[in-house]
């Protein structure tokens, strides 16, 4: 019966925004409060798990919204976004912008959460847009299946690592052969998959990037440009190798983890950029947060939408949606790497949530894996490929990318979707091939 409902649930949500035209904050919310009274939730109980999920979402997620817009926006109002492209169009060519795209994001989304990672590369990805005339979306998805990969497949992210804990499998293998299963899953979501896209318009939000330059002075250097925006980045990535490489190290380590947390790195290179693009050169305080204050506002729909995607998540776990899920598979005979991608997926697709369904796959998993013959990094690498698979309405980073490029419902499911689901299967391939040498 839960099963049964997250489908109801789903179409009743793509009605209320597609055909009602509904709002998506509106909708979501109506979507969550029909999971949680037909699956039979205490009505205070559904109330918590919609508060506790738009807290829990936006709790860790607002201050970096706010912090990776006002940065964007800094950078771009300077000029620092359009020196950074500048840069990357000489160095790979407009021909291949989508390329440049492709590896700036695998490099970030080594160190940075998605969302963090999509925040800080949205700017540049306007900015190259701009230059080029390469379409919106085309680079977007190029660059957004890179932060995926590496969120879905290689430590120090947090989904695999909690998951190699569970399954007692060696972090380093799992980035060797994250890497290798990873190239194919680049190649085919962020470099064949885009090329399919390019007649898709974006509608981004105004006032989002302004494409005016405040100052009419020299811009910023490019060395000054790419240091304020990979900032993040470093500090992020100091923190995420230094707890692997010296976790004894306790009053280091907790300074690193400090400077490295995603709202502190954003809010010091936040700082900088106000600094070293603004005051240093002629630029006022006041003028950078008047012009930036535009981004912040355009920023106010996609925090409320975030938020209930959220609360639509959390009532689908409350709900009991993803154990119904896992009573499905608890005797399934399948090959334990296809089984576990499988749950994986499925659960996915009920909870949005790719960590979610990672570590619930696993937790499934575990004792199947411990009297098989299978090991355990692949395995891990097959749950990471099914939780992201089929990203969709219950998913925030669904509802950031469209409302960051203005897409509609549909193109959403074309674009972002789709890629999810090629990064998925292809990572699955790519696990079982792996599977016969390894």
């Amino acid at each position: 019966m839960p099963l049964i409902i997250l489908a109801i649930s789903i179409l009743l949500l793509i009605l209320l925004i597609s055909a009602v035209k509904l709002n998506a904050y509106i909708s979501l919310l109506i979507a969550a409060l029909f999971v949680g009274l037909c699956n039979g939730m205490d009505v205070q109980k559904l109330l918590a798990s919609i508060t506790e999920g738009i807290g829990s979402t936006l709790g860790s997620l607002v201050l970096v919204l706010g912090f990776g817009v006002l940065l964007g926006s800094i950078l771009t109002e300077t000029g620092g976004t359009k020196r950074i492209s500048d840069g990357l169009i000489r160095a790979f060519g407009p021909a291949r912008a989508k390329y440049a795209m492709v590896l700036t994001g695998f490099a970030v989304g080594i160190a940075l959460f998605y969302n963090a990672g999509f925040i800080v590369l949205i700017p540049v990805v306007f900015a190259v847009s701009a230059a080029t005339g390469k379409p919106l979306v085309y680079l977007a998805v190029a660059m957004a299946s890179a932060l995926s990969i590496t969120h879905g497949f290689l430590p120090p992210h947090p989904g695999p690592v909690a998951i190699s804990i569970l399954f007692k499998a060696d972090n380093g293998k799992i980035l060797i052969y994250g890497l290798i299963v990873a190239i194919p899953a680049l190649l085919a979501a962020g470099i064949l998959f885009p090329e399919t896209l390019k007649k898709i318009v974006a509608h981004p939000p105004d006032g989002m990037f302004s494409k005016e330059i405040i100052s009419d002075k020299k811009p910023p250097s490019f060395g000054v440009s790419l240091f304020i925006a990979l900032l993040p980045v470093l500090l992020m990535g100091t923190a995420a190798f230094g707890s692997m490489l010296f976790p004894d190290q306790k009053r280091w380590l907790t300074m690193i983890l400090f400077f490295g947390d995603a709202r502190i790195s954003l809010l010091i290179a936040v700082l900088l950029a106000i600094i070293l693009l603004g005051v240093v050169r002629g630029i006022s305080v006041q003028t950078l947060m008047d012009r930036s204050s535009q981004s912040l506002q355009a920023v106010a729909l996609i925090i409320l939408i975030t938020g209930a995607g959220g609360a639509f998540k959390q009532v689908l776990s409350d709900s009991g949606t993803g154990n119904a899920i896992a009573e499905w598979f608890k005797d399934s005979q399948l090959s334990p790497l296809l089984l576990g991608w499988l749950v994986a997926t499925l659960i996915r697709i009920a909870v949005g949530s790719a960590t979610t369904a990672g570590l619930t796959a696993a937790g499934i998993m575990q004792p199947m894996v411990a009297t098989m013959h299978v090991k355990p990094e692949l395995m891990v690498l097959s749950i990471g490929a099914g939780s992201l698979m089929c990203s969709h309405v219950n998913d925030t980073g669904f509802w950031m990318f469209k409302e960051y490029l203005g897409l509609s419902l549909k193109d959403t499911f074309r674009t972002w979707t789709l890629m999810e689901t090629i990064i998925g299967v292809t990572g699955l391939c790519g696990v079982l091939l792996l599977n016969l040498f390894v």
